[in-house]
This record gives structure tokens, sequence and C-alpha cells, in this order.
């Protein structure tokens, strides 16, 4: 990423590796930047994605048409910074208009350098990503978008994929620290920093759990001088199948029968220690209204998303796993993706999904709750 000076009156052009270009003004930094172009549903909650460690080396193109509306500030944050690559809208907030705001979105997005474009058709491009699926993408703002299109072009297929990408040490914490529990502790629980976001230790503290926040190369061993009462896997950014030292993490756990929970990449993550393999979606899913069905009850929650990859699971019954029997517990009503696991031999289960979701929905935070019983069922 390459960033100069003032975005005003200053040309942008988006440029996709299938050679689809989008014309426009420069939003935030002005520069070049490079990622995988993805799209989020979500109507609101844009400071919660922007600031989502998932979204490292990612494109985010918002399908809501207004955005930036109520600011930003530091409550919100689900980290110290924002993660994602590069930001695409089409109508920006001329102005801010909460109780709750400090700042602009335009003013954050300048100070940390990303490079964004405004003023096209984020409806157009989503329904051509959705058609064609997630490619690179550059941004070209300032000077950069007055270079012809053929070069580029070649910038953009010179830039990384996602597919083998391994990102969680960008992403992880260099030092643990600990979330107290609020009011009485009943737990302790170590919680893997994939690339965590700052609710989900939140969600535990409120259930009685001391989180200790630890790098992903954490030693099983420095998490069993814990003395905890379980482990947590947390979300995070880039392909599954590059992260077999978390694998081999959970692995240790799983024969310990120390109880288990994953979100999001932790459940790709748990997938791969039963066994099962994984890939990449044509998409992926991320926003704030994805239907997801519970198998064992029947229940269907709206549920939050940010995932390029799926664990690849037999549907319909038990399957023979790594760690004995196990079991598909929820899939996406939209496209029948697996959207979480269950052990039925060790105490471990996990979701594709983000029950911790700040800017809601909230129908799934239950699953904290339910991570609380495994670990009392077990204790």
């Amino acid at each position: 990423m390459t960033v100069t000076g003032s975005s005003v009156n200053q040309p942008a052009v988006l440029v996709l590796e299938d050679g689809r270009t989008m014309a426009g003004d420069a939003y935030g930094a002005v520069g070049t930047t490079f990622g995988e172009a993805v799209f989020s549903t979500g109507m609101t909650g844009y400071q919660e994605t922007l600031t989502d460690p998932s979204y490292h080396r990612q494109v985010v193109v918002m399908t809501a048409p207004h955005v930036g509306n109520t600011g930003m500030n530091t409550e919100d944050e689900e980290s110290g910074r924002i993660w994602v690559a590069g930001y695409v809208v089409r109508d920006p907030a001329r102005i801010s208009s909460n109780w709750r705001a400090q700042r602009t979105l335009d003013h954050d997005l300048k100070d940390q350098g990303i490079v964004g474009i405004s003023g096209i058709d984020t409806r157009a491009l989503t329904r051509h990503l959705r058609d064609r699926g997630a490619m690179r993408v550059g941004i070209f703002s300032g000077d950069a978008a007055l270079e012809s299109v053929s070069s580029l072009l070649a910038q953009v297929h010179a830039s990384p994929a996602m597919v083998g990408a391994d990102l969680t040490a960008d992403v992880t914490t260099t030092q643990p620290y600990v979330v107290p529990a609020i009011g009485e502790r009943h737990f302790r629980v170590a919680a893997i920093d994939l690339g965590i976001k700052a609710m989900t230790p939140h969600r535990m503290a409120q259930r009685g759990m001391d989180v200790h926040v630890v790098p992903a190369h954490t030693s099983a061993d420095d998490i069993r001088a814990l003395g905890v009462d379980g482990v947590f896997f947390s979300n995070g950014p880039g392909d599954p199948a590059t992260a077999d030292d978390a694998v081999a993490l959970m692995s240790e756990f799983l024969a310990d029968r120390i109880p288990v929970f994953g979100i999001c990449f932790g459940n790709q993550i748990l997938g791969r220690a039963l066994g099962l393999g994984t890939y990449k979606l044509r998409f992926g899913h991320r926003g704030i209204n994805q239907p997801v069905k519970d198998l064992v009850t029947g229940r269907v929650a709206i549920t939050a998303h940010n995932h390029g990859f799926a664990v690849d699971a037999p549907r319909g019954g038990v399957f023979d796993s790594a760690f004995g029997k196990a079991q598909v517990s929820h899939v996406c009503l939209n496209d029948d993706v697996v959207e979480g696991l269950r052990c039925i031999d060790v105490p471990a289960f996990s979701v594709q999904y983000h029950p911790e979701a700040a800017a809601g929905p909230h129908d799934s935070d239950g699953l904290f709750d339910e991570f609380a019983s495994l670990m009392a069922g077990v204790r």
C-alpha cells in the first residue's frame, strides 16, 4: 500500500483482476492499495467491520449506499486499528450525526492510511463479485489513477492471492493480556488470538469467565500452566489450510479432553483437527443478515458472518473423526454451507458465524452460555 496527499477532488479507479474497471472519486487516503475484493451486506456496523482483524488484506465493498452517517468512536472498535486493505462506498456521508460520534469516518481512513474509492455503483460491483467470485483488486487514486489500465491490471495480477495466505502472525497479539470476569468468576479460559475481536472476550467475561488472551504461537504447556477450564479459538484472516500450528495446538486440547469452543476461523481449525478439509467459497459470507439453521433444534438464527473459506464436512448424521464421533450442527440456509461442528466423544464445538456480533444480530449469543455449561459439565 502506498499513500500520498489529500483526497479532495482527486480521481480514483478500481481495477479487478478479471479486467473490469470502475472510475470514481478518492475516499480516505490517496494512493494505491491491493487486496481481495469482497462485499459486506450489513446496513450498520461499519466501524466493527473496519476494525475486524479478519478483514486483513481484503478490500471491502459496502452494499449499503450511505456509509459514515454515524461517524466513529472509541467504544465500538473491535481492535486498535483499521484492518481492511481498502474501502469501497457509493455515497460517503458529508457529515456524521450521532451523539456518540467523536470523529468522522473519512478522518480515520485518512489518519490510518486506508485508500478508498467512492462514487461508484457498488450494487453493480456486488453483482459482479457474486457472479464471478471474490478476486484480487487494486484501488488507485491521485496520480496513480492516471496510469494506463494495462499497467494497473498488471499490478493487480502481481499482488498476492488469498488462497494459501498465512496471516495469523500479522494479526495476533504480541503479548498476552487478561479480560477479567464481570462479577463473580466461575471459569478461567484461554483465548487463542488468531485475529480476535474485542467483543468476544467481553461476551465471555459477562458470563463470569476470566479470559486470558494469548498469542497464536503460545505452547500447549504454557496454556495448561494457566489452569484453564476451557480453550477458545478465535476468528481470523487467511487460508485455514495454512494453519498447521493452530490445528496441532487444538488437537492437544482435544486429546486432553479440555473443553474447546471455536468461532469462524476457529471452526475451520476444529474441522481440520477432526480430519476434515477446507475450501474457498466463491464469494463468501459477510454481513449481519445470514440465516443459519441448528440441525439439532431446528431453530433458525439470523447471524453475523465474515468468512471466505468453509469446512468440507459430511451432512446428515454422525461421522467418524480423528477424535471420535462428530456431526455437522449448523448449516447456512442460503447455500447449505457448514456453519457449525459438534464433537460427541470429546467436549468441543464450533460455529462459523459470530455470536458476539457487536452490531447485531444477537440471536446466537447463547452459545457462550453453552460453552460455560460444557466447562461446568467437565469440571
